[in-house]
């Protein structure tokens, strides 16, 4: 009986080490099988808005020094990890002479990205809806200056400037970033425009940018982030069709040659979520009178700011130093509203 018990204890051992070898051995491949893949969704959704003291671009306010509103809405589709297609629609509130609604643009373009490099190329539309023929009731002292044509929607500056109903145009433009480590991005920009602000004269545009992004740690568990960033550039021009000569009989009749001028601005940022708070200083080398025949101020004053291009000598300070304060905010639907 003891001899038969030991049997039964020994097979009951081995059939145990054996069961128990099997499971481990099933626990390990169930351990070592792959996660489920999750499906490539290629579409995602930019938006956002900003409120900013002052609308500048390129160095001249379009807003008149005065506060302005921005709202943007991008649908994206990426064909993979390294090649972005997009295109967009954003409006901004301006004041321009002819009393234009908003600035409402229509983009589209790809972004493709090399290792460190990152390029972005496209084509931008700039549509300035709600716009009136503005004219000079100074010109030959005729009310109307033989330039619109006068109707109740005509206005008439008494500045002496003058400005087209329609200002609409389109640019080119090619972008690249290069990332030097996490924290340092440098870049340069190129816009062309066959028609700057249908004004009939081309409009070359490129610049320079660099950028520092402080540590994540740098606020500690707050959240927050803070960049400092930077841009220089310099904006051609072509000459202008004779709508803005400067005159019968004046050099300029047929068309004003805008003065090509440099633009810098540097600022600081602090990001939180979805928040940026953006300060930033922004000024030109364009003095007050070749302002004045660039962007037809409907607030020009004076009679000293006489350049070639200005030989009334109204002078506009839409060109000059400006301090902008833009507090903004940035989703994206794969980010943002998962």
């Amino acid at each position: 009986m003891g001899i038969e018990m030991k049997k039964v204890a020994l097979l009951a051992t081995a059939l145990a080490m054996v069961t128990g070898s099997a499971f481990a051995a099933d626990m390990r491949v169930k351990a070592l099988k792959a996660p489920p893949v999750v499906a490539f969704d290629p579409w995602d959704i930019a938006f956002g808005g900003a409120i900013m003291s002052d609308y500048i671009f390129r160095g001249v306010t379009q807003s008149n020094h005065k506060p302005s509103v921005a709202a943007y809405f991008e649908p994206r589709y990426n064909v993979n990890k390294d090649l972005q297609l997009y295109v967009g629609v954003s409006a901004e509130s301006i004041s321009f002479a002819n009393r234009a609604a908003a600035e409402v643009d229509i983009y589209g373009g790809i972004r493709p990205t090399f290792g460190a490099f990152a390029f972005d190329i496209g084509v931008w539309g700039y549509l300035y809806p709600g716009g009136s023929c503005a004219d000079n009731v100074l010109t030959g002292g005729i009310p109307g200056g033989n330039v619109c044509g006068v109707s109740t929607t005509t206005i008439f500056l008494a500045d002496g400037n003058v400005m087209k109903k329609d200002v609409s145009f389109v640019e080119v433009y090619g972008k690249v970033n290069y990332t030097i480590n996490d924290s340092f991005t440098v870049g340069a920009t190129e816009y062309y425009s066959p028609n700057f602000l249908n004004s009939g004269a081309w409009g070359n545009y490129a610049s320079l940018t660099a950028k520092y992004t402080a540590p994540s740690t740098a606020f500690g568990a707050s959240g927050m982030g803070m960049y400092v960033s930077g841009e220089f550039g310099r904006q051609w021009f072509g000459t202008s069709d004779a709508f803005y000569g400067t005159g019968v009989g004046t050099v300029f009749a047929n068309g004003i040659p805008y003065k090509d001028y440099n633009t810098w601005n540097i600022g600081i940022g602090f990001t939180y979520k979805v928040f940026t708070l953006d300060l930033r200083y922004s000024d030109t080398d364009l003095n007050k009178g070749d302002c004045n025949a660039f962007t037809s101020a409907f607030n020009a004053t004076g009679t000293t700011n006489v350049t070639a291009i200005n030989p009334g000598g109204a002078g506009s300070n839409w060109c000059g130093a400006a301090g902008i304060a833009k507090l903004s905010f940035d989703l994206t639907a794969m980010s943002n509203l998962k």
